[in-house]
């Protein structure tokens, strides 16, 4: 079998050819290639079934910090000795001169057997037995001196053992190498064939695949232009927020079973203060009092929780800025405490957005979303009664997905409640909407399973469109 061979190539096999086996840094040293073309030229040998690549790992030893003070002063236990070997000592005072290294200094030479403690008068005091010999661990700091020592080349594996359980005593240090040899086949090639500036036109081409957004994060920038090309501003809020901002203005009671720890995230031991006037917090709990008949509690309201929707964003913007007409979305990830499947998950992205006017109606708002639907893309669209907690009359948005042969839930959306207006001064009607972008997102990518988007998967991402 021929090969088309690049100059680089050619200088590896000759080089091979002339020394059996050799590393890269070898191979870089000996030829006029760089460390990048040289791994570059080994990929390409190796691809082609030319070049045998073994790796291998060698492990180093070099002193640490406290080795290299060891090395230049001795070890602790030495220090000790030092100082004992004209007479004994209070330990009192070897505390003065070994300083924090005193403990360890006393605790290796009673192990080693070089020293007794006898208590007297004046406190307790240290004797020297006998000088001692060089140790092996004094040897092998000698051993390793400044340099770097293969772990092979240490005869003394104890004391190695030893200094590596002192702290900063020993550095280990792993460094990897490949060792290069041709095969059979590459042994043979004569690389001075004059098949230099061939070129195999039958070869397939390299596939590159370019940078590109997330296919999800395409489908959240879509959303984003289409609502502010119909007349929309965004607005952003915090992902943790008041229980009071995410549940009880908006008419959520505190018995909800929404508010239970199995269906939200609350932060644990974060409570919020100062998050509404005092009459904010006067009117929404009277609005509670009234509407469901209990006593409403500040503090449940002042719980921190991970938003399960982006609607506490929208209602703090009305209660703060009261205005008179307005058109804003608010888009953004939520937090739901749900079991992961196919359709849910326990944090994704959601879309919400207000209208408030004078004259306003449930067919204005359902104009919206036909609109919305049809730059999507999606055409085929109806909506159903239904029942939200905080909309009157509420209405959800069906689908029909053309692959499922079936109607699919999206949107729900409604008129604000007064329950939730009222008490943040707001008379005029208020059109509301919200839904998951990833449900729209598994539409236009006909994905059956949610979990697709955050897999990961390159062959997927790469293969989706663009351009829709």
């Amino acid at each position: 079998m021929s090969h088309v061979l690049h100059p680089i190539e050619k200088t590896i096999i000759k080089l091979l050819k002339t020394v059996p086996s050799l590393t890269e840094q070898e191979i870089a040293e000996k030829s006029s290639l760089s460390a990048d073309q040289t791994r570059r030229g080994i990929e390409w040998l190796k691809l082609k079934n030319l070049a045998n690549v073994v790796e291998s790992e060698e492990l180093f030893v070099s002193l640490g910090k406290n080795g290299v003070v060891a090395r230049q002063e001795g070890l602790p236990e030495r220090k000790l000795v030092n100082l004992l070997v004209a007479k004994p000592v209070l330990l009192d005072e070897l505390r003065k001169k070994l300083l924090d290294e005193t403990n360890i200094a006393i605790a290796n030479a009673k192990r080693n057997d070089w020293i007794t403690i006898t208590k007297s008068d004046v406190g307790s005091l240290v004797s020297l037995k006998k000088e001692p010999e060089q140790t092996n661990e004094e040897r092998l700091i000698l051993q390793i001196g400044e340099g770097r020592l293969p772990v092979e080349k240490i005869s003394d594996a104890t004391a190695l053992e030893s200094l590596k359980k002192r702290p900063d005593f020993v550095i280990i240090e792993s460094v990897k190498s490949k060792i290069i040899s041709l095969t059979e086949g590459a042994k043979s090639i004569d690389t001075d064939a004059a098949d230099s500036g061939a070129i195999d036109v039958e070869a397939d081409v390299p596939r590159i695949f370019a940078a590109r957004t997330h296919p999800l994060k395409d489908t959240i920038n879509e959303i984003r232009e289409i609502f502010v090309s119909l007349g929309f501003s965004e607005i952003v809020g915090s992902f943790a927020q008041p229980s009071f901002w995410n549940f009880d203005a908006l008419f959520t009671p505190q018995d909800h079973p929404a508010r239970e720890m199995q269906d939200t995230f609350y932060i644990k031991d974060k409570l919020a203060e100062k998050f509404a006037t005092p009459a904010q917090v006067k009117r929404v709990s009277d609005s509670h009092k009234k509407g469901w008949k209990y006593q409403w509690n500040i503090d449940a309201a002042k719980k921190m929780v991970l938003r399960t929707h982006t609607t506490c964003v929208t209602i703090r913007y009305l209660a703060e800025n009261r205005p008179d007409e307005a058109r804003i979305f608010s888009l953004g990830r939520v937090f739901r405490n749900e079991k992961v499947s196919y359709k849910h998950l326990v944090e994704f992205n959601q879309v919400e957005g207000i209208v408030i006017g004078n004259k306003v109606s449930l067919r204005d708002l359902m104009g919206i979303q036909t609109e919305f639907y049809r730059k999507m893309g999606l055409n085929k669209i109806k909506f159903w009664p239904t029942f939200f907690p905080y909309t009157e009359p509420s209405l959800q948005t069906m689908v029909y997905n053309d692959r499922l042969d079936k109607w699919v839930e999206l949107f729900g959306m409604g008129i604000f409640r007064p329950e939730v207006t009222r008490p943040f001064g707001i008379t005029k009607p208020v059109l509301a909407w919200g839904g998951g972008i990833e449900r729209i997102a598994m539409l236009k990518y006909g994905l059956d399973d949610v979990r697709e988007f955050y897999n990961n998967n390159l062959s997927w991402l790469r293969s989706v469109p663009k351009c829709q």
